[in-house]
């Protein structure tokens, strides 16, 4: 497949989409939202992948929007941004977060507005040490979205994402680890490594299994103690009917790794 914004391949279980406008700091333009949509399909519908990894090209993750594209010269008519969150944005944090395989992210460099908000609708986070994190968009008169304003409060908690939302400060990959933003920070020179083999040992792993819990710790957001029960009792009866748990308890007993092969 062949991308002018985006590189997307696939090896050994493993789908790799690297943003690749690096002379814009990787930020969207209506060409990278259609290829990412067309990958995202392609994830979504090609068996043999696993696990996605995301991440971008050069010295940013991803600045949001090009804002080259939303520019108004005084005289001329707003633009209609709801417009855009609804036919580019809710699509693709949606198209993220209901893959059903784990879907991880390096963080390369900035992920500011938008781009913060694709990192945190991924599954597991890594951040280069030098990396940072960018609710960019009071700057320009603007709310977070993307999902911002439904994750931050969930992850860091109320008085932190006013914090970062309505300040716009930049927040360090170390302390985005400490605060419980991020799953882990590492040493620049280690981040594709280590998010390449997470994401490997993931294409390993029973993929029906993970995409159930995925599914279960999302609906536990909004479900009581008792519908979250009910929910993890049905979700058990479809894993013990998998492939992949007979294998599961086979070599558990038999004391030898299991082959699981995501079914």
């Amino acid at each position: 497949m062949s991308y002018n914004t985006i590189t997307f391949e696939i090896d050994e279980g493993v789908a790799v989409l690297t943003l690749n406008r690096p002379d814009k700091f990787n930020s969207f333009n209506t060409e990278m939202h259609e290829e990412v949509r067309d990958a995202l399909k392609v994830a979504r519908t090609d068996d043999s992948i696993r696990c996605l990894l995301l991440t971008g090209n050069g010295r940013a993750f991803c600045a949001g929007q090009d804002l080259g594209d939303r520019s108004v010269a005084a005289g001329e008519e707003m633009p209609d941004l709801g417009e855009s969150v609804e036919k580019n944005y809710n699509p693709l944090i949606r198209a993220i977060n209901n893959l059903d395989m784990p879907v991880i992210c390096a963080v390369n460099g900035i992920a500011a507005g938008a781009g913060s908000s694709v990192a945190l609708a991924c599954d597991i986070v890594l951040a280069a040490r030098s990396a940072s994190f960018l609710q960019a968009f009071c700057k320009i008169g603007v709310i977070p979205d993307s999902g911002s304003t439904w994750m931050l409060p969930r992850l860091v908690g109320m008085a932190r994402a006013k914090g970062l939302a309505l300040l716009g400060d930049k927040l360090p990959a170390e302390k985005a680890e400490e605060w419980g933003l991020i799953w882990q920070c590492v040493d620049d020179d280690k981040l594709q490594e280590e998010s390449l083999a997470m994401a490997k040992h993931f294409a390993t792993q029973p993929t029906k299994g993970l995409s159930l819990i995925k599914r279960a710790l999302k609906a536990s957001t909004a479900n009581s103690l008792d519908e979250q029960l009910e929910l993890e009792k049905e979700f058990m009866r479809i894993a013990g009917c998998t492939d992949d748990y007979r294998e599961g308890v086979a070599a558990f007993m038999e004391k030898r790794p299991a082959n699981f092969k995501g079914k």
